[in-house]
């Protein structure tokens, strides 16, 4: 494999995805993500358990009621599960910014990175290796910039957590 100091081109390669994948911070991040996912997921089946306990002791009680007394009892039911609805929703979304927001960390931090492999190569660009038709392997910078972003940012928690 080409270091990033063995490449001399005008064009370089990246392959953005593995490059997050691969390095400690993205690994940490898509672990936390997939560990919150698990929990959240987790979370959704213990409520979706006790929805449908409730909704077949709101349904047995209904012989024993008036119209009403049931149709009162099976609106506020329904506003609850559309309340918990909206939550897990929002905790979802929010995972899923959570997941952006350190990609965007992730690209802020290796953009320098990046650019000194850049200027070392020589090269005027680096391109998404995926919408390169045909190259040479030896542009491909994405493992170097792996071992040069881990050092940089390592798993992107700060010292001492």
């Amino acid at each position: 494999m080409a270091t990033a100091q063995d490449v001399r081109s005008p064009i370089l390669t990246i392959d953005s995805e593995r490059l997050y994948r691969g390095s400690a911070f993205g690994q940490r991040v898509v672990q936390d993500i997939e560990a919150q996912t698990s929990a959240l997921s987790e979370e959704n089946r213990v409520l979706e358990e006790q929805l449908e306990t409730e909704e077949q002791e709101l349904t047995n009680q209904r012989p024993e009621m008036t119209p009403e007394d049931f149709r009162n009892l099976a609106d506020a039911f329904d506003a609850r599960v559309q309340s918990i609805r909206r939550d897990r929703e929002a905790k979802s979304r929010a995972i899923a910014a959570q997941l952006e927001e350190n990609r965007d960390r992730f690209l802020n931090a290796a953009a320098p990175v990046l650019e000194a492999i850049m200027r070392e190569a020589g090269a005027a660009v680096i391109l998404e290796r995926r919408s390169v038709f045909v190259s040479a392997n030896a542009i491909d910078i994405t493992e170097a910039a792996i071992a040069r972003i881990d050092a940089v940012l390592g798993d992107g928690r700060p010292a001492g957590d």
